[in-house]
């Protein structure tokens, strides 16, 4: 690289060969540019002024790089300074391109003859044997560079220059630090949406297991088929370009994001590794050891820090050129990025394809001033539900704002629970923020809906009971058919998660979830399901665990018959051979866990979510299935059911004492049918209220077994029992 160039004898000289530099820059810039996704490249001939101060003939072809500065920030950086690290690799591999002169915004490159192997060999086609053992020996070339010859490393660098496992953890940390961080206010709402959280890459950090040590060594890091270039003469066949993203650490790093980059035809991947492994097993000997083993770990990692610049990317293009086209071009290219991401990242439910679609164009329609742009008219029009009439403190101008909004929500604004998507968004003109629900698809839940959340939320409202629930403020669909509903927001201040009591109830809140339940009862419950309160609940509930036995996927059934749990027809016996007192119907909301609570500082203390589980039946089914879900100490128990008791007419209560046993008892035999199905499907393993149900679920299924009389079965398994304790 050349400092100074020709050594000025004074300031004045140093800039007047500046002005000659950055003349030739800016020309350079009026030409066509192939642009990579961190630079501008131009490439063109050097005139005389400007090869005298480079020290080459006119006319030699030289490419201009300028830093995009409009690119994301979407990859890892060893180093800032590529013109050392062009130095460096120069010792080893001679061809490689070398820095003419670096200022700040631009520097000039000696041009590599040749052509990408991307024009010649696009994504997905085999390459040649012959090429492909030339790139695996210029990766095994690059073990050759000195360590002394390399920039130092950043302080966080492992000590130990051997080890993979620390390596790997590095790397993770520093793909959360370069890569997500700076891009989560922009795009972290929609990664949300996506079903990628805050924290996906650092839990990745944390599982990665013990490694065989390689000793480390200058890498490339983005080794794919533009950064390769075919030479015209044969010698060498192959040069490397584009050294910014360099590193030092574990060779086999080299190799899995070669792997991926490339995107091999799936049938040549062993003879890239094998063609990898002769090439090291020359120049680097130890970089092979546990290659078979620990090549993986390196892939999972690839494919999960690239789930990040694909969607970002995908969601940018739609700025450039939106079209029904870009956005499905945009929809696959996601989809196939969470897909492959999925299994490393341990994400849950992935989104199907008109999910991602939809949230892809919440998040276009939220960016900035949509006047004059005809085709996102169409995220400003909205089909209002005409079950649903126009709410006075909330018109349909509102609704239009929530729903721009919405896209752009933080991620600490997004919740993606077991079955909806909820945005908290700012509306002027509303003096309260306000929540956007949107239905997952792509969640089978076992146990469904009786009633219409909106029907039964309207109901308590008109019905002027001391019930703290959501306030409904529109119902309807957007583009592309995608239906909502827009509630008032409850929960701690907006920039604040919501304060939930996963460790049960303090003893104000027992009470005033006791008052609320009490308070239920003055619901008119005829008018949100007219035919109910005619049959007898408990045979209606029996049955309804029937059904959800009955069709669970095979491969469900047949572990909880291995595990011991009856067929459909069997717990249809055993629950008939109980008898529950006829009780006076009321409204319930029918799934209190605790994610369904949030505290509140006034003497309302909780209130109470999620209201599509309601159903109208027994009052004491609401308080048993809530001592069910939620840790509930025995005196907490025990204060709730008298309260309970001492509030309601005896219309309500008689008999409760037996009968809440029955229903505590035929819960844990839902639970352990239902969470056994999550294990089995990985259904919602992501909402904290099913994690936590699955977690404990070898406890489950023994209380619900010895319920049922029906022991473990001799036939068993003993070590499928013991993995799921």
């Amino acid at each position: 690289m050349v400092d100074h160039l020709v050594p000025p004898r004074h300031l004045g000289e140093r800039a007047a060969q500046d002005a000659v530099l950055r003349a030739f820059v800016e020309a350079a810039e009026s030409t066509q540019a192939s642009s990579g996704h961190h630079n501008r490249n131009y490439v063109l001939p050097l005139t005389e002024d400007v090869a005298r101060l480079l020290g080459r003939d006119p006319g030699t072809s030289v490419t201009v790089r300028v830093p995009r500065f409009d690119a994301l920030p979407v990859v890892i950086r060893t180093w800032q300074n590529e013109a050392v690290i062009l130095k460096a690799v120069r010792s080893a591999l001679p061809h490689a391109p070398e820095c003419l002169v670096k200022r700040p915004g631009y520097a000039i490159h000696s041009y590599v003859e040749g052509v990408p192997l991307s024009t010649i060999c696009g994504n997905g086609k085999p390459v040649d044997t012959l090429l492909l053992k030339a790139l695996t020996r210029l990766l095994a070339q690059m073990t050759q560079v000195r360590r002394a010859a390399l920039p130092p490393l950043p302080v966080s660098w492992p000590a130990n220059h051997s080890d993979s496992q620390a390596f790997l953890k590095t790397l993770a940390h520093r793909a959360d630090k370069q890569i997500r961080k700076p891009n989560w206010a922009e795009f972290g709402g929609l990664f949300t949406a996506l079903g990628i959280s805050d924290n996906a890459l650092l839990g990745l950090a944390e599982r990665v297991p013990a490694m065989t040590r390689r000793p480390y060594s200058l890498l490339h890091a983005d080794l794919h088929r533009d950064n390769l270039i075919v030479t015209y003469d044969g010698d060498p066949p192959l040069i490397c370009v584009d050294w910014e993203l360099a590193t030092y650490g574990d060779p086999l790093h080299d190799l899995a994001t070669h792997l991926v980059r490339m995107r091999y035809p799936a049938h040549q991947r062993p003879e890239v590794i094998d063609a990898w492994v002769e090439a090291m097993e020359e120049f680097r000997p130890g970089a092979v050891h546990g290659m078979a083993r620990d090549l993986r770990h390196y892939l999972d990692f690839e494919r999960a820090q690239s789930v990040y610049p694909d969607v970002m990317r995908a969601a940018r293009s739609l700025q450039d050129s939106f079209t029904q086209k870009s956005l499905d071009e945009a929809t696959v290219e996601v989809g196939r990025a969470l897909n492959a991401a999925a299994e490393p990242l341990r994400l849950r439910n992935v989104p199907t394809a008109d999910e991602i679609e939809r949230a892809l164009f919440r998040w276009l329609a939220s960016r900035g001033d949509v006047s004059g742009r005809h085709w996102i008219a169409k995220a400003c029009d909205w089909q209002p539900d005409p079950r649903f009439p126009e709410h006075p403190d909330f018109p349909v101008s509102a609704v239009r704002d929530a729903l721009l909004a919405e896209g752009a929500a933080p991620a600490h604004r997004v919740f993606k629970g077991t079955a909806h998507l909820n945005s908290v968004v700012w509306v002027p003109g509303v003096p309260d923020p306000v929540v956007v629900r949107r239905k997952l698809r792509n969640v089978s839940r076992r146990e469904p809906s009786y009633l219409s959340e909106h029907v039964v939320l309207r109901a308590i409202q008109e019905s002027g009971v001391r019930v703290a629930a959501p306030k409904v403020f529109a119902l309807g669909k957007s583009y592309p058919d995608d239906p909502f509903t827009i509630h008032t927001y409850v929960g701690t201040p907006i920039d604040e998660p919501p304060d939930h009591p996963v460790d049960g109830l303090r003893l104000h809140e027992a009470d005033a979830l006791v008052d609320q339940l009490c308070e239920l009862t003055h619901v008119d419950h005829l008018r949100v399901a007219p035919a109910e309160g005619e049959v007898h609940f408990y045979g209606w509930l029996s049955e309804q665990l029937v059904d959800l036995v009955r069709n669970l996927p095979k491969e469900s059934l047949q572990l909880a018959r291995t595990l011991g749990l009856p067929d459909d027809w069997r717990l249809r016996e055993i629950l008939s051979r109980h008898t529950v007192s006829q009780r006076a119907p009321a409204l319930l909301h029918g799934d209190l866990n605790p994610w369904n609570l949030v505290r509140r500082n006034d003497d309302m203390a909780l209130t109470i979510i999620d209201w599509e589980m309601a159903i109208v039946g027994d009052p004491l089914y609401d308080l048993v299935r809530h001592m069910h879900l939620t840790p509930t100490r025995p005196e907490i128990r025990a204060r709730m059911f008298r309260r309970w008791e001492k509030q309601l007419p005896k219309r309500y209560t008689r008999n409760w004492s037996h009968d809440s046993r029955v229903y505590r008892w035929i819960e844990l035999v839902r639970s352990a049918y239902i969470d056994l199905d999550r294990l089995v499907t990985g259904s919602s393993l992501d909402a904290p209220n099913v994690r936590r149900a699955v977690n404990s679920y070898a406890a489950t299924l023994a209380a619900a077994t010895a319920s049922l009389g029906l022991p473990l079965p001799a036939t068993a398994n003993p070590y499928l029992a013991r993995a799921l304790a």
